[in-house]
């Protein structure tokens, strides 16, 4: 069996993200399958000296028993300023076979790129790989969409969302299709709210100059969130391919928007002062390195949206993350109304619940029944199973998809749009000053009033 060969040409590969997460990815992956890969790194920094101690220490993090030496064998650190045409001519001659352009950059300077892109012949079958955001807003996203498809064909386009890599992100739509205990139960008539949580202890982590420009909505919400949300209403799929998959989820995305269009009302904002999460001291987020205090960034944000299909209209979908909160918690919780009460049971009936943990891979059921002492009083017991990890790291599954050329995994043009159509009413409201901007102390759940769980 002939493997396949490809180059894949790092834009921007001096960053944090080509060693913590793209470049582990690729060693799990490649412990799984073979490919020929080449990997040439190239950015504005001259990282030359040090590429090679890079891609091998990343190998190591990754923990799956990778060797890099083959990879080393052919890599290369090309100090090179991607926004010049001639520049790029001279770093797709160094690719030895059919380039994977990842764009590991800014939005802007991504769009740069493309620009310059467009005086370069490309070498049949190039592929683009794009980290996210796509763009910094609805009209920004919809120009790099158009830029982006006078190079090369949607196919070729994959737009990058790590999310959809996880392997229990994916098993939502197994617990969605695969049984019929769930599935009829999965809408309004039955369910009273979906929520869907990524809080966690960590702060930015020497990110601030990339974080303060975004926050916590545009970091999460408006990609990663909506994503799940979107894999949590949809409708029963004929089959599982990129075009069935990805046409429902921008079907599903099409019909969300702000709960009651009332963007004030459905939107929370904050951000953390001094605090102490865990056995770390943490300074106030206007004191972190890269922070401009008068961009007013939010560390924390939640906000409610509907899906107006009959399968869900009524529901309330909250979306919630934050960072320096005292726990982690990573989960899509969807919450059943409660039964009707049952005379002569002592205690009503609660709202059961269904929770997936999509870091861990726990899956939880809450289920109302009777007590395990006197069987005419009602408790709820949780029943909850582990589900192994993936054999891939989320990276490794997204860089399958993408030398594979099989999108399944990857953010649709459409898609990416219709994400930043639903949070652009939210966005407006908060650069208006009409929705305060709430503090909490780092290592707190959140700002008193908003409790523990989403809503």
């Amino acid at each position: 069996m002939t493997k396949t060969s490809a180059s894949i040409l790092i834009l921007g590969a001096g960053g944090d993200l080509t060693k913590r997460l793209l470049l582990p990815g690729l060693a799990s992956l490649l412990t799984r399958r073979e490919y020929d890969v080449q990997v040439i790194g190239a950015g504005l920094d001259d990282r030359s000296d040090v590429w090679d101690e890079i891609v091998r220490t990343s190998f190591e993090a990754a923990d799956v028993g990778a060797d890099p030496d083959a990879l080393l064998d052919s890599t290369e650190y090309i100090p090179a300023d991607a926004t010049s045409a001639e520049v790029l001519k001279r770093l797709l001659d160094a690719c030895a076979h059919t380039p994977v352009i990842y764009f590991a950059l800014p939005p802007a300077v991504s769009a740069k790129v493309c620009e310059a892109l467009r005086e370069v012949e490309l070498p049949e079958g190039t592929r683009l790989a794009l980290e996210k955001p796509f763009g910094t807003d609805l009209e920004s996203a919809r120009r790099l969409n158009r830029l982006l498809t006078l190079l090369v064909p949607e196919e070729q386009i994959f737009r990058i969302d790590h999310f959809l890599g996880m392997s229990m992100v994916l098993n939502v739509l197994g617990l969605r299709f695969a049984n019929r205990v769930l599935e009829g139960a999965w809408r309004a008539e039955h369910v009273e709210r979906v929520e869907i949580v990524f809080d966690e202890t960590l702060a930015l982590e020497g990110r601030g100059g990339y974080y303060d420009s975004a926050g916590a909505l545009v970091d999460m919400l408006q990609s990663h969130l909506l994503e799940v949300l979107s894999l949590v209403a949809l409708e029963p799929l004929p089959r599982l391919d990129q075009a069935e998959l990805r046409s429902n989820i921008a079907q599903v995305l099409r019909s969300t928007r702000v709960w009651d269009d009332d963007p004030v009302a459905a939107s929370k904002r904050a951000r953390y002062t001094a605090g102490r999460v865990g056995e770390r001291d943490l300074p106030s987020y206007v004191d972190e390195e890269g922070v401009d205090p008068a961009r007013e960034t939010e560390t924390l944000a939640q906000i409610t949206c509907a899906v107006d299909t009959p399968r869900w209209r009524g529901v309330p979908f909250v979306l919630r993350s934050g960072k320096a909160i005292s726990a982690d918690r990573t989960t899509v919780t969807v919450r059943f109304k409660p039964a009707p009460e049952i005379p002569g049971f002592i205690g009503e009936p609660k709202s059961d619940s269904i929770v997936l943990d999509l870091l861990s891979g726990e899956v939880a059921l809450d289920l109302s029944m009777n007590g395990s002492g006197d069987p005419f009083t009602l408790e709820q017991t949780r029943l909850s199973t582990d589900k192994a990890p993936g054999d891939l790291l989320p990276y490794g599954q997204v860089l399958e998809g993408i030398l594979d050329g099989d999108p399944l995994l990857s953010v649709r043009g459409d898609i990416a749009e219709e994400c930043w159509r639903i949070v652009a009413p939210v966005l407006d409201a908060w650069r208006d000053g009409l929705v305060p901007l709430e503090e909490y102390a780092a290592g707190s759940a959140g700002p008193d009033g908003w409790g523990t769980a989403a809503g």
